[in-house]
């Protein structure tokens, strides 16, 4: 028998209703897109304001193709670092209060680049246990130590801390946890690395756009500066509408990260296209208030429904609103049946999340209506009574 038994494999996955699918967008981003054909109101995009698809974005990118073609041509250290890229970076080390800023290709790239260029063998790495995966693979990859701490836990870290005596310690959390959408506590964070000579690392990739002043990120909301947080990462893929992310920190770290980040220095830049996209979408983030209050009340109002419905949500203010199901198999019928209503809405289970906290995650954007939130609570309403209905029903047959 072949050592690669690549089917059994799929077939238990499939088995233990933890296998994923593509579904086929046939539109761009917005509330109501084609999905596999069919007209559907979407509650699972990270397009927090409703920038992906905004005109002026489109604009800005159809220009700058007349200007520097499509594609970045060679990595930044060669040819491929053009004017569009530069000033992005300048734009978004003022946005985000920090001296120097550079741009990474992808989110996973920019966290494996910042950690394998940071640490070594020799040095030790604590992260939040919920942290994105890319962070973890980060970590892991690096060859530091690794260790986690309890989530959003900062007397666990502090314990964990305590019994290193590496030279060289990375504290890293997610800003904005994107399944749970709970905040780290990154300033009692902060404060725990810095009394034990650690930098602090934070991914607000979900974050930006959603939370602070002007969508500045956690690191606005707890009025943090570089010495609080030497190490700042974003994503451009979500509320900046684009694609991409950058790390924003000191004069030394950007630089250190230009030398040694191999995720950045043996890569082909972003299309300088994308790059001027984003500058538009950076100051349409940061001066449209409205959107974030939007937001807000998108987001009263469907906290409201839910407990009206008795649903259980998990403690978030931001856009990401996970509803609490259980197991794989009750989120994967709960996300089906909304399906069926028109509503698209994904099936969160292992090992994205814990066993027996299998979820949907519900996610909203600017471009949500009010109307839009009535019709997903309207759904939830009529598919969680179904759900209840088959469990008990199944219940009482395994009592007999």
């Amino acid at each position: 028998m072949s050592a690669f038994n690549l089917d059994a494999a799929l077939a238990k996955r499939r088995d233990d209703n933890l296998y994923r699918e593509r579904k086929l967008l046939g539109s761009a981003q917005g509330p109501e897109v084609i999905v596999d054909g069919r007209k559907t109101l979407a509650f699972c995009s990270n397009d927090y304001l409703g920038l992906a698809n905004h005109p002026e974005v489109i604009a800005s990118f159809r220009k700058a193709t007349d200007q520097y073609g499509v594609g970045g041509g060679a990595s930044h250290l060669v040819i491929g670092h053009s004017e569009a890229h530069h000033k992005l970076e300048e734009e978004l080390a003022e946005f985000t209060g920090r001296p120097r800023v550079i741009l990474f290709s992808t989110g996973y790239m920019a966290n494996i680049g910042v950690i394998s260029a940071l640490l070594g063998k020799r040095d030790a790495v604590f992260q939040d246990r919920l942290n994105h995966a890319s962070l973890i693979d980060a970590g892991q990859l690096s060859g530091a130590r690794f260790q986690r701490y309890l989530h959003n836990d900062p007397a666990s870290l502090e314990l964990k801390l305590q019994r290193s005596e590496t030279e060289r310690k990375l504290v890293v959390t997610d800003g904005v946890f994107s399944m749970d959408g709970d905040i780290a506590p990154v300033r009692e964070l902060s404060t725990v690395a810095r009394k034990h000579d650690a930098w602090l690392m934070v991914d607000d990739a979900h974050g930006f756009g959603s939370v602070g002043i002007g969508g500045r990120g956690v690191a606005d909301l707890h009025d943090m500066s570089t010495e609080d947080l030497p190490v700042l990462v974003g994503t451009l893929g979500k509320a900046f509408g684009t694609a991409g992310a950058f790390v924003a920190g000191s004069e030394a770290l950007i630089e250190t990260l230009v030398q040694f980040a191999r995720t950045y220095i043996y890569t082909t830049s972003m299309p300088p296209a994308v790059a001027e996209a984003t500058r538009t979408s950076l100051r349409l983030l940061r001066d449209e208030e409205w959107r974030r209050e939007h937001l807000k009340d998108l987001i009263d109002q469907f906290r409201s429904g839910c407990e009206q419905l008795g649903l259980e949500l998990m403690e978030s203010n931001t856009p990401i609103q996970p509803i609490l199901v259980g197991t794989a198999e009750n989120a994967l019928a709960m996300s089906a049946a909304l399906a069926e209503e028109g509503i698209l809405v994904t099936a969160i289970r292992p090992p994205t999340v814990p066993n027996g906290m299998s979820r949907l995650r519900v996610t909203f954007s600017a471009s949500h209506t009010t109307e839009h939130v009535n019709r997903l609570l309207s759904a939830l309403e009529k598919v969680s009574k179904n759900i209840n209905g088959i469990q008990a029903r199944e219940k009482m047959k395994w009592q007999q």
